[in-house]
């Protein structure tokens, strides 16, 4: 029987594979929302929206909170870095709901109405479709758009402040052990 050369790679604990995850989320969950946010921000610029930069900017703010809690948590304060990760899911949260709900109050179908260009006018008029049949569903789109916004963020932001929440007691038990060397470690640096 050939002996190996490689050495067995140890198997991870509960408390080193929650830490793993939490990390490995932590970091694409925040520059996911950095670089989504960013794209949003470059678009408003271009519109010249600037209520939409400022909510960008918020966002943006909560990807930042999130990758300085992955960064606190790889320096080792499980304390620091997992309030920073829950707290950067309910802010982000909080910008949304806060955003969807002004949002389905300010709908208006006289300005919708200023919106449509005789083009369009004259191609719903072909089609068969006259104008006041056309505010209902577009009301309803509306209301839809923003409702399943909110529900969305609502069970994924929510998901993940619950998910870091109930990992905290393992990953300060696997942060409160001595830093394992291995490349495998969780902790270990690219």
């Amino acid at each position: 029987m050939a002996k190996s050369n490689h050495m067995a790679t140890p198997t991870l604990s509960a408390p080193e594979k929650a830490l793993k995850r939490v990390l490995t989320i932590s970091k694409l969950n925040g520059w996911s929302v950095i670089a989504v946010a960013a794209l949003g921000i470059l678009l408003a610029l271009v519109l010249g929206d600037w209520s939409s930069v400022v909510i960008g900017l918020l966002v943006v703010g909560s990807g930042v909170m999130e990758i300085r809690g992955h960064n606190k948590l790889k320096r080792r304060d499980a304390g620091g870095g997992m309030r920073l990760l829950v707290r950067s899911q309910m802010f982000l949260l909080a910008v949304i709901l806060v955003y969807c709900a002004s949002r389905l109050g300010s709908y208006d179908s006289d300005s919708m109405l200023g919106n449509v260009t005789p083009e369009m006018k004259t191609m719903l008029k072909d089609s068969g479709i006259e104008m006041a049949d056309l505010i209902p569903l577009v009301r309803l789109a509306f209301y839809l758009l923003y409702g399943v916004l909110a529900l969305t963020c609502l069970i994924y932001q929510g998901g993940l402040a619950l998910f870091y929440r109930g990992k905290t007691a393992l990953v300060t038990q696997a942060l409160a052990t001595p830093p394992v060397v291995s490349h495998d470690s969780p902790l270990a640096y690219p």
